[in-house]
């Protein structure tokens, strides 16, 4: 009797663990399609993304450099994806604006952000005000194009060279000034360096800030102002037109559309090498599969002899790098920028 209860306890039991490792099983398997669930549907929305128009957010304001790069790639991204991609500017405050906006907007694929490095710019100048995080509430996607910056002078300026205006400027600092397209922008800083390596900034020779490429070039050719570091895409067709005369590039080779320009280096200016660059955002979290979506339509755009050969008439080259790369290149370009920041003394704050 005793035996019969024992095997009828151990059937029992067999029974009841049978059960159990039946009901984990279950559970688990539930719990598993639960946690993958919003990854089959990511996969999903990224098989069928793009469904709708993209809008690609500008923080600046049209006929610009950001501008020209963001509607060349606006359109090949169109066709690329085979769908509507409407480029959305809105500028306001050195880009914190648009900045703002898709900082707050959902991370579905379809609010895209294209600036230049004042985007990263941008927090270390204004570390009190700003509302977002550059890095943390965005998604790097791709690095797509940088610029050399042209520095021209006005044509009145007695100078021909980079050397002759570092000296026209010392022996009367008062009578001279430079200036920028925005506060925080490649522009700006770029000038802020030069005047640190020439010794100008202990003279206090100002530097005119305005909002835009087109105010700044129209006084800096009607004389208001003196000397001017921006993208190509804006000067260069002044150059051309002899409404100012170039002294120097910053890239480390000469630019194929201004020969006999030379580089800041060979101006005499050391290791100074400079570039205004640009690159594709998303909203934070945007979904893996969409992230590696764009940035493979990116990479085929980029790499493209179409699109090199645009931006090469615009004064750009293509620096595509996909978004890990990106990621390293803004933390590196970040120390870089607030080495100069923080000797200048620079804030908006």
């Amino acid at each position: 009797m005793n035996n019969t209860s024992r095997l009828s306890d151990s059937s029992s039991s067999a029974r009841f663990t049978r059960r159990a490792i039946s009901a984990m099983a279950a559970l688990g398997a539930a719990a598993a399609a639960t946690a993958f669930a919003p990854l089959a549907a990511h996969a999903e929305d990224a098989a069928s993304y793009p469904s709708k128009p993209i809008t690609i957010v500008v923080p600046h304001a049209p006929g610009g450099a950001v501008d020209g790069v963001a509607r060349t790639f606006a359109q090949a991204l169109s066709e690329d994806l085979k769908q509507s991609v409407v480029v959305d500017n809105r500028p306001g405050a050195s880009g914190l604006v648009g900045a703002g906006a898709v900082a707050r907007a959902p991370a579905d694929g379809y609010t895209l952000y294209i600036n230049a490095s004042i985007h990263n710019i941008n927090p270390l100048l204004y570390k009190k005000t700003i509302k977002f995080d550059a890095i943390k509430d965005f998604t790097a996607i791709s690095m797509l194009a940088q610029g050399a910056l042209i520095f021209s002078v006005n044509p009145q300026v007695p100078a021909k060279n980079v050397k002759e205006l570092v000296s026209v400027v010392k022996a009367n600092p008062n009578n001279y000034s430079f200036v920028t397209s925005g506060f925080g922008s490649a522009g700006h800083i770029g000038i802020a360096q030069f005047m640190q390596e020439t010794g100008l900034a202990d003279l206090k020779v100002p530097i005119a800030l305005y909002k835009g490429a087109g105010p700044a070039l129209t006084d800096l050719i009607g004389g208001q102002v003196h000397a001017m570091m921006d993208p190509m895409l804006s000067s260069l067709p002044n150059v051309k037109a002899g409404k100012l005369r170039a002294l120097a590039i910053t890239a480390r080779e000469r630019s194929p559309l201004l020969p006999d320009v030379p580089t800041m280096r060979e101006a005499g200016m050391g290791n100074f090498e400079f570039y205004s660059w640009y690159g594709l955002w998303s909203p934070a979290n945007l979904p893996t599969p969409l992230r590696a979506k764009l940035e493979t339509a990116a990479a085929r755009i980029m790499q493209s002899p179409a699109m090199k050969a645009k931006l090469e008439g615009y004064g750009f080259e293509v620096a595509y790098k996909n978004g890990r790369d990106f990621e390293q290149f803004i933390n590196a370009e970040v120390k870089n920028y607030d080495a100069v920041i923080t000797k200048a003394n620079i804030t908006a704050d």
